[in-house]
């Protein structure tokens, strides 16, 4: 497998760079800023896919596509909308490239095809569907509309890091419709429950909920609710956003509704997503200086069969008992992989396996055979033990549950014993040079006092954290009255 990976405690950057291409989980592509998501860790993206899918159809929600490409006037129909993303835009402006006589064999635009009308390559898709809602929906009937879009997206990143940042990246995007301001509200706080409980349950990932400051919500949102969570390196990273869009949308391509009593009015909207910077979460979250550690839940094997024999008549002979161990695990829902290459040494593919975060690794060679037993290994501990073969399924089925709740409480310790409460802007300063993860402070509500801590600090108000007491108090930078406190970090 090549050399070991740089310490975390060495550079952070550099370990999480290096882990992800030799996990196989992505590389960078030849397009600038583009990442090419590889087998392995677009299986793990598939299951983030099929668990979240599960939820939003369990939710009432229907999925959908739309087009890649939106015309320049309906994006910036919504005008926070468009001003917040403008910068980030590609932009189609012809539709043909020509032989260069200049050049012979390469090619070039063809300056008589220019579009009578740009197209931006969509970096979020509110413009083009609430274009469509508005032939969708024409009375009280119609609503609510509860629609979701697996897509890609594309924000030009000056700056790139696999999954975490790039120009190119998949997500889910939720858009909906409803007849109340109410329902809306409750149909975005909804969402971003879903978002907090399938990153605790099935990453493993303890998170924050709470709103976005006014600077902070999403271009063209009346409030952004977030889930927030906090990597090992103690930045914060946004895992989530659900937006409550009030009636901006609707009044910007005037989507309305008739209702019951025969009166039209515009309905109430919101939208949703998370995408593959979910990945980069989980990587950072749970792995060590050993490679990737995945919970159990969204591990694309959650146990690996490794056999180790000298001949034909040994391998023979393992293979038969791995075989059916496999199969005795497949009929309870485990997935396996029977490693049964011919072209490595199991040495090889332990160090495979563990850099590729399996959370179980069965061993099986001919003493094991003769004892009735195999060797099994935990990825998150590295712990090794012997396990009869008659009582393997239950074991396995124990310890895949033991690693998803032991990654979790890992996961929350250390997030816990990183949020620190600062009463003065000195104390604010140190913690954040000296300690990081969440610092909760007193606030006085203004974007010019956010904006100050912003610059001198780099730190930034994560969230408004939800089901927390309010308690008096006094901003650290101005002394004005606060009457709740809030979560600053550093984040990516």
């Amino acid at each position: 497998m090549g050399k070991s990976l740089t310490r975390r405690d060495e550079d952070y950057s550099k370990w999480y760079n290096e882990l992800v291409v030799k996990a196989d989980l992505a590389e960078n592509s030849s397009v600038r800023g583009c990442m090419t998501i590889k087998p392995y860790g677009y299986s793990i993206w598939e299951k983030i896919q099929a668990e979240l899918d599960k939820k939003f159809k369990e939710t009432g929600h229907q999925n959908a596509y739309f087009p890649l490409l939106v015309p320049k006037s309906l994006f910036e129909a919504e005008e926070k909308n468009a001003e917040g993303f403008a910068k980030e835009c590609a932009v189609v402006t012809h539709y043909r490239l020509k032989n260069d006589e200049d050049n012979p064999g390469k090619l070039k635009v063809d300056e008589n095809a220019k579009l009578e009308e740009e197209l931006i390559i969509r970096p979020t898709s509110e413009a083009l569907i609430w274009n469509t809602f508005k032939n969708w929906i024409q009375s009280y009937r119609d609503l609510p509309l509860k629609i979701n879009q697996w897509a890609n997206v594309m924000r030009w990143e000056m700056r790139t890091r696999l999954f975490l940042r790039t120009a190119e990246f998949l997500w889910q995007e939720g858009h909906t419709a409803h007849t109340t301001k109410k329902e809306a509200l409750e149909e975005a706080e909804l969402m971003n429950n879903i978002y907090a409980e399938f990153a605790e349950k099935f990453m493993a990932i303890p998170v924050i909920k709470g709103l976005k400051t006014e600077s902070e919500r999403f271009a063209g949102a009346d409030e952004t609710y977030c889930i927030e969570a906090l990597m090992q390196d103690g930045k914060a990273l946004q895992a989530g956003t659900s937006h409550f869009l009030g009636q901006n949308f609707a009044k910007a391509f005037d989507v309305k509704y008739t209702g019951k009593d025969g009166k039209q009015d515009y309905v109430w909207a919101t939208s949703w997503g998370v995408s593959t910077r979910l990945m980069g979460a989980l990587i950072m979250t749970h792995s060590d200086d050993n490679g990737l550690v995945l919970p159990p839940n969204l591990a694309p094997y959650q146990v690996v069969i490794v056999p180790i024999f000298k001949n034909e008549d040994q391998f023979a002979q393992i293979s038969e008992v791995a075989q059916q161990i496999k199969t005795d695990l497949q009929e309870k829902n485990i997935s396996v992989k029977f490693d049964d290459r011919d072209t490595h040494k199991p040495g090889w593919k332990f160090a495979q396996h563990e850099m590729q975060g399996v959370p179980l690794r069965i061993a099986i060679g001919p003493k094991d055979l003769e004892k009735g037993t195999v060797e099994l290994a935990r990825r998150d501990t590295l712990e090794k033990s012997f396990v009869e073969q008659e009582n393997l399924v239950s074991t396995i089925q124990k310890k895949l549950e033991e690693i998803q709740n032991s990654l979790f409480d890992k996961a929350l310790k250390y997030r816990d014993s990183h949020i620190t409460e600062v009463d003065t802007y000195e104390d604010f300063k140190k913690t954040l040079n000296k300690k990081s993860g969440f610092i909760s402070a007193h606030w006085d509500g203004t974007a010019e006092t956010e904006e100050k801590i912003k610059n001198e600090t780099k730190a930034t108000i994560r969230c408004i954290p939800e089901n927390t007491d309010n308690e008096e108090g006094k901003c650290i930078v101005t002394g004005k009255a606060s009457n709740k406190r809030v979560l600053f970090a550093k984040a990516y």
